[in-house]
């Protein structure tokens, strides 16, 4: 454990006004400056009523403190958390005092910086947090809080353990290759490895499920010229974000919308059509629909379908990143004679 020697406070709510504002502390100097500042040392863990005073006795707000002795805290320091009115100028004043009695402003994240340090979360767990926080789907708050909790973390421990385990057995039978016991002849370290390449791929997959649940699906609507893009995107937008015409080349900027399906957080790009041009509006347009290709994580291949697949789509999907997954999306069903 590696306790910091200064002690720190920050205001641990949203700026703005609320019913409860919380100021957190967090250091060797909490005993100290809670006595100065409440009279008393709170009972540990017992939220307790107080007044909040200045440096002159007077009164700057009542509410609850909480008092989290080392280690049992968030940070596995001393934690005092003062629970009072949430107005700006309280929390500006009672955040002024503490800081008078010796603490000074917590850099941003730095609560959780100590709580890492002090062996209260893994790296992990910290960047769940904000995860967490910054979640924008339930599923997504769901996955955070899970890996706050330290299923994650608890996955790749094993993963870890049995390499380890693994590695003892291959240094065993090599260092000591005359004892009767061969670990390695009858297969079962292979087996093992075996499940543990498995393990390590759907660790990845979770991972990479993760990150799509936490900054969203970049998904971009891509083909020819009125094949149909910005009518799927204002149907999956459920609003009409893009001009629809029957002219060819309508879209010739980038648009983009925000939704959710199932819980995914989706970046729908609308793109101008693809196609060889000498209006240099449209060429700077199908410049940009190509390199918002090449960052998607998934391309929507619109095709008209009164024309069917055509050697243009053809052409498009073979200039399509190798890896890049793709979906053929025909439109225009209700008008196709096909």
């Amino acid at each position: 454990m590696s306790l910091s020697a200064d002690t720190i406070a920050a205001v641990a709510t949203p700026p703005g006004r609320g019913g409860v504002g919380i100021i957190r502390v967090s250091g060797p100097g909490v005993p100290g400056l809670a006595e100065q500042l409440l009279g008393a040392l709170p009972a540990p863990r017992l939220a307790g009523l107080h007044r909040f005073c200045d440096s002159a006795g007077e009164t700057i707000d009542a509410g609850l403190a909480l008092y989290f002795p080392a280690p049992h805290s968030f940070t596995g320091e001393h934690v005092l958390e003062l629970h009072g009115h949430g107005g700006p100028v309280v929390m500006d004043l009672l955040l002024a005092r503490v800081l008078e009695l010796g603490a000074r402003q917590a850099r941003p994240g730095e609560f959780s910086e100590r709580a890492f340090l002090n062996d209260k979360l893994d790296l992990a767990q910290a960047e769940a947090i904000a995860d967490l926080i910054d979640s924008s789907t339930v599923q997504a708050a769901r996955a955070a809080s899970r890996s706050l909790q330290g299923e994650f973390s608890a996955r790749v421990q094993v993963l870890l353990d049995t390499l380890i385990e693994l590695r003892t057995y291959v240094e065993a039978a090599i260092d000591f290759p005359d004892e009767e016991i061969d670990f390695l002849s009858d297969g079962e370290v292979q087996r093992r490895l075996e499940r543990v390449v498995e393990n390590l791929h759907q660790v990845q997959s979770q991972a990479r499920q993760g990150c799509l649940l936490r900054e969203g699906m970049s998904l971009v609507l891509a083909g020819r010229p009125n094949a149909g893009k910005s009518s799927l995107l204002n149907v999956l937008a459920g609003r009409d974000t893009a001009i629809v015409t029957p002219v060819a080349g309508t879209t010739r900027d980038v648009l983009r919308e925000h939704i959710q399906i199932d819980g995914m957080p989706l970046h729908i790009i609308d793109t101008a059509g693809l196609r060889d041009s000498e209006d240099p509006v449209e060429k700077e347009g199908v410049r940009r629909a190509w390199a918002q290709i090449e960052q998607a994580d998934r391309v929507l291949l619109v095709i008209d379908d009164q024309l069917g697949l055509s050697a243009d789509d053809r052409a498009i999907l073979e200039r399509l990143p190798a890896q890049l997954p793709h979906t053929l999306v025909y439109a225009k069903i209700d008008l196709s004679q096909r």
